[in-house]
């Protein structure tokens, strides 16, 4: 479905864009992606987002939207009656969705950081230990919430779908960097085979980055976290 100025401001890396733009793909929506440098970061950043700075900003037409999470949904809001509802129709369950997604985004994105921000052997082993730990939970509520179907939100993909799902990517390059596996199919039965269908839906499909390519994305981030830490 056409909509006329549609932009999303993000970067290829950023598992919070992927977010606004799985967002849109579940809405048939056609939308223009800016891609920010961040370094230096532009003067359309700065203005758009003047408190946090950060993407992604999302553009409909003269209004402005920040975080990520916020995007979804205003965007599952605005757009209702194109397809599926991303967040539950039950006030109960679209609590407990954003419950979920802030979880992930606190605890889930601060581990899976550390493993890849560590170089000691026993704080990284440590780090391993936290993330396999929510990994746990994830499972669980993956078990729970799906009641034995494809997704999180059920039969198609919802809130914690997108919220977790934008993370696959950084699994990956983490286990690539580390030679060990985070999401294993003998402890994360579901989330393995949630994984596989997370990635290959229509929506998903050709949005996440490549491995190999955010690995060496992910070797300078590492330079840049270790120079950090000395200067302090």
């Amino acid at each position: 479905m056409a909509e006329r100025d549609l932009r999303l401001l993000g970067a290829w890396f950023s598992p919070f864009a992927l977010r606004v733009q799985i967002a849109l793909n579940l809405k048939g929506l056609d939308y223009e992606v800016v891609e920010e440098t961040l370094n230096p970061k532009s003067e359309l950043l700065l203005k758009s987002n003047p408190v946090h700075k950060k993407i992604p900003v999302f553009f409909h037409g003269d209004k402005v939207i920040c975080e990520s999470a916020i995007i979804v949904e205003y965007i599952d809001e605005v757009w209702s009656n194109n397809a599926l509802s991303i967040l539950p129709q039950n006030a109960y369950d679209r609590a407990n969705a954003r419950f979920w997604v802030s979880y992930i985004d606190d605890k889930w994105l601060t581990s899976l950081k550390s493993v890849l921000a560590t170089e000691d052997d026993e704080a990284k082993k440590l780090h391993f230990e936290q993330a396999e730990e929510v990994l746990e939970k994830v499972e669980e509520v993956f078990n729970k919430c799906s009641e034995g179907k494809a997704y999180f939100g059920g039969d198609t993909i919802g809130f914690v779908d997108i919220g977790f799902g934008s993370f696959l990517s950084f699994i990956r390059v983490s286990e690539n960097m580390n030679e060990r596996k985070l999401l294993d199919e003998t402890k994360h039965p579901g989330l393995t085979l949630w994984a596989e269908t997370f990635a290959a839906d229509p929506a998903v499909k050709g949005l996440l980055p490549e491995t190999e390519k955010l690995v060496e994305f992910a070797k300078i981030l590492q330079l840049k976290w270790a120079a950090a830490a000395a200067a302090k």
